[in-house]
């Protein structure tokens, strides 16, 4: 039997999933993967070449592709015998997600988990949640709304709204974003920031998400990325619905795109075995069954479009469908994840006001110019 070593993240939508759908896997092939789960911060403790030589499969986030396409350390998924089903995976693609995945003309992952930041609320204490942002901030004002919004966080929410005011992250080579812009963001931000509980400027997603399962007290929060496990029946004591982010001057889109994807490292055992089990984890069966049965929020769109699973999770993929189509994508730059590093921890200064907003514009515009560049 082969076996292969695989990296996820400590979480069931990343932990649980992949490794029932790998039993399931090796039944049918003999082909066994054995998964370590890490936080998400394992990606940021070491350089991503390293955490490839030590794994044959990995399950990371998009903007990691660029830096790990450069410094050779995934196999490209293109022109290895998979090419008819890549192309399918394409067509099946929710927003783009499936293309985030590419990078130099290759496919170096496949969008296994596709999710952007989206608005979610207890549907038990709140029957018709804001749709825009003046009902957001009417809400906010009677204390009813929280906001991840820690440091990466309220990044991803300064791309969000920038880009839904109609200016997304620029591939531009040393430019982040339009300056006038990321101001009006800047300015909605910290007008809800001086409306939610003062935790949420060190909490992320999962954080407020429980705050929101677990208490009575409050019933939406309009940006963060969405957790498909807190839909479902059982997983906790109340039911979270998801739904697209609040409309602004280009309706639901812009909100940044995130998600997990699997990638085959450039020195696996086998790395053939590796691509196979790839595609396979991609398929739409496979999607819609044992990977969401499991604790998964699916990539593709036929896992989207399946009734069973959104009567399941109160429409969770109708619900939010929009918003994930019109997504931003990150700048796609190999230095990408340091400058994110850096401009995660200079948002949320700005959001506590221990720095300007013109300081934070002009960090940005120094960290693009030395780290948004291509050589």
């Amino acid at each position: 039997m082969s076996v292969l070593r695989g990296m996820t993240w400590d979480h069931p939508r990343g932990y649980d999933c992949i490794v029932a759908a790998s039993a399931e896997y090796a039944r049918k092939t003999g082909v066994e993967i054995r998964w370590e789960k890490h936080p998400l911060s394992a990606f940021e403790a070491a350089p991503i070449e390293q955490l490839a030589a030590q794994h044959d499969l990995m399950v990371m986030d998009h903007p990691h592709i660029p830096q790990a396409a450069e410094a050779g350390a995934f196999a490209q998924l293109d022109g290895h015998g998979h090419d008819d089903a890549l192309s399918e995976l394409d067509a099946q693609a929710v927003g783009g997600s499936h293309e985030s995945y590419s990078y130099g003309g290759h496919q170096y992952g496949l969008a296994t988990d596709s999710a952007a930041q989206v608005a979610m609320y207890r549907p038990d204490l709140l029957s018709d949640p804001p749709r825009d942002w003046d009902a957001v901030f009417e809400l906010a004002a009677d204390g009813r709304v929280v906001w991840p919004s820690n440091g990466v966080h309220a990044l991803s929410s300064l791309v969000t709204l920038t880009a839904n005011a109609g200016s997304p992250p620029t591939s531009e080579p040393g430019v982040f974003l339009d300056e006038e812009a990321a101001l009006g963001a800047l300015d909605l931000m910290h007008r809800l920031a001086e409306l939610i509980p003062p935790e949420n400027l060190a909490q992320n997603p999962i954080d407020v998400a429980e705050m929101l399962a677990t208490s009575d007290t409050y019933a939406y929060s309009p940006v963060g990325y969405g957790y498909v496990n807190y839909s479902r029946p059982g997983f906790r004591a109340n039911r979270l619905q998801h739904i697209d982010i609040p409309a602004g001057k280009a309706g639901v889109a812009g909100s940044q795109l995130g998600g997990a994807g699997i990638a085959v490292s450039a020195s696996a055992n086998d790395v053939d075995a590796a691509r196979a089990f790839a595609i396979w984890l991609a398929s739409a069966d496979v999607q819609r069954g044992v990977y969401y049965d499991n604790g998964g929020q699916p990539g593709y769109a036929p896992a989207w479009d399946d009734d069973r699973l959104n009567d399941d999770s109160l429409d969770f993929f109708r619900g939010t469908r929009a918003t994930l189509e019109g997504a931003s994508i990150r700048p796609r730059f190999a230095g990408w994840p340091e400058f994110q590093n850096r401009a995660s921890v200079w948002t949320n200064q700005a959001l506590r006001r221990e720095i300007t907003d013109d300081e934070l514009l002009r960090r940005f515009r120094d960290a693009a110019e030395e780290l948004l560049t291509k050589d």
